[in-house]
């Protein structure tokens, strides 16, 4: 199987947001297609959206889920009852237009914790409320880069008949490109070219942005500070071994030390440094791998509860066909039983009749 077929099924998805690459189907296209999509890209390149200078987005951006689709007649309860049962909501804001009153069909909720957040992330989605379906994503308001929302011509997913859709999102990934990339062209409009060899299946679910640890800012601030540490130690320390070197040169040739030894010392010192860069390499080579086994299981847990539901779907089915079917034989058995007794009944009615008959024809007979 060639690399092309196997990248049919195959999507990806967008950590930062472009106005011309959400607009195609594969993240490829190198000129805006639509007029919205021009638009978008005349705001996101002379700066005219602050994502953080809206008032009303108040709260952890972490811990915000973003609800759209909703149904008109969607209140503010309905939403909470239905969102509590993911984790405490704290905060609620169901979008309204400011003249009307209504409902814009969209809302963001935001949780007590993080965890909370991506068990609602990954369990809501497609969820029917007010029978309607409706879908969940985090807040890329102020966690995507670059991000331009939908009434400025960009945004993400859609519907069709508005025949102004955008990709790279949960809803609508971008798929695998089938024609040649244009790199250079990407590369001039600062777009990030599609992932080679590192697409996703369309049952993997992509995991928001996490928070960045104060720990982790503290071991990175301190390891930035420590590899400044070292290397000034290893230039302290390369001065000194020079002159360390030619002194202990210059007392070997007095005291007669062999060149081997030397080599010795100095072959000891480089093993120990690849040592340690191996061991550096290999501790990131183990977290990469562990991410990856706990993406592969998660994936997994999903596919098998989606598996299950399906066999409780053809179960329930299965179920109700038997069901149906018993019944319609309860129903034959009845009516077959029924024109028994009524045919056994005309019989006897036309027996009767007969047997009255001759008996008359009879006592006709004998009379005279």
């Amino acid at each position: 199987m060639s690399a092309r077929s196997k990248n049919l099924n195959s999507v990806f998805y967008a950590h930062s947001y472009h106005p011309i690459q959400a607009g195609s189907i594969d993240g490829t296209d190198v000129v805006p297609h639509d007029n919205a999509v021009f638009r978008a890209q005349l705001c996101s390149s002379i700066g005219l959206y602050d994502p953080f200078g809206d008032p009303k987005a108040i709260g952890d951006p972490y811990c915000t889920l973003f609800v759209a689709r909703l149904s008109r007649l969607t209140t503010e309860d309905t939403l909470r009852k239905v969102m509590s049962k993911y984790g405490h909501v704290k905060n609620l804001r169901l979008v309204r237009d400011i003249v009307t009153g209504a409902s814009r069909g969209y809302a963001f909720v935001e949780f007590e914790t993080e965890r909370e957040m991506r068990r609602a992330y990954m369990d809501a989605h497609h969820l029917i409320v007010d029978d309607c379906e409706i879908i969940v994503d985090y807040n890329r308001q102020q966690l995507m880069p670059g991000w331009i929302p939908r009434r400025l011509g960009g945004g993400l997913s859609g519907r069709k008949e508005s025949g102004q859709l955008r990709f790279g999102g949960r809803e609508k990934p971008f798929r695998a490109p089938l024609k040649p990339i244009p790199y250079e062209d990407l590369k001039k409009l600062g777009i990030p070219p599609p992932p080679e060899g590192r697409y996703m299946s369309r049952f993997q679910v992509p995991s928001p942005p996490r928070r960045e640890r104060e720990e982790d800012s503290h071991r990175r601030s301190s390891n930035d500070r420590n590899r400044t540490e070292d290397t000034c130690r290893s230039s302290v320390d390369i001065e000194e071994g020079h002159y360390k070197r030619s002194s202990s040169h210059r007392d070997d040739r007095s005291r007669g030390r062999s060149s081997s030894e030397r080599s010795i010392h100095y072959h000891d010192k480089s093993s120990s440094e690849r040592e340690h860069r191996h061991r550096s390499s290999t501790d990131a080579e183990k977290y990469s791998q562990k991410r990856k086994e706990r993406d592969d299981r998660s994936s997994s847990e999903r596919e098998d509860r989606y598996r299950s539901s399906t066999d409780a779907t053809k179960h329930s089915r299965k179920r109700k066909e038997r069901d149906d079917r018993s019944s319609f034989e309860r129903k034959h058995r009845h009516r077959s039983s029924t024109d028994a007794e009524k045919h056994s009944r005309e019989r006897k009615e036309r027996d009767d009749r007969t047997h009255t008959r001759e008996k008359h024809s009879r006592h006709s007979l004998h009379k005279d």
